[in-house]
């Protein structure tokens, strides 16, 4: 886990490598993503809770990136989903195929499948941006 990337993404100020490498990418295209400068509220039963995505495309398009995506991430989604439905979450994972737990046939692209959420491995698809952004040409 302590990798290049990853020693690299900490000492940026993000909590991971994919971060940096996703802040990169959005840098890289002339698009300031808003790295974890908003705040959506949402509830879980028996309390009021807040999520920070980690990234945000013209108020449109929320990201969040993961590498390991727990049972409890997956829950708190369900949770923002259900008291947010028209926000637009999606996810950038490391690698959408990897199974949600040991044993499992469910990969994260599944459930997110499932659910209705919108995903892609390793960058934004610039689709995407273009989705967030109308006048966005690359």
């Amino acid at each position: 886990m302590w990798n290049k990337n990853y020693k690299r993404g900490i000492q940026e100020g993000y909590r991971s490598g994919l971060e940096d490498k996703v802040a990169e990418q959005l840098k890289d295209l002339g698009i300031d993503g808003e790295y974890e400068k908003h705040k959506i509220n949402f509830t879980q039963p028996a309390k009021g809770r807040t999520y920070t995505p980690d990234f945000n495309l013209n108020k449109r398009i929320w990201i969040e990136t993961k590498g390991r995506f727990t049972t409890a991430d997956r829950q708190k989604h369900l949770y923002i989903k259900g008291s947010n439905p028209d926000l637009d979450i999606r996810f950038v994972f490391s690698n959408s195929r990897q199974k949600i737990n040991k044993g499992s046939k469910t990969t994260y692209g599944m459930w997110c499948d499932k659910h209705k959420f919108k995903y892609a491995d390793k960058l934004i698809p610039i689709e995407w941006i273009k989705e967030a952004y109308d006048d966005y040409e690359d």
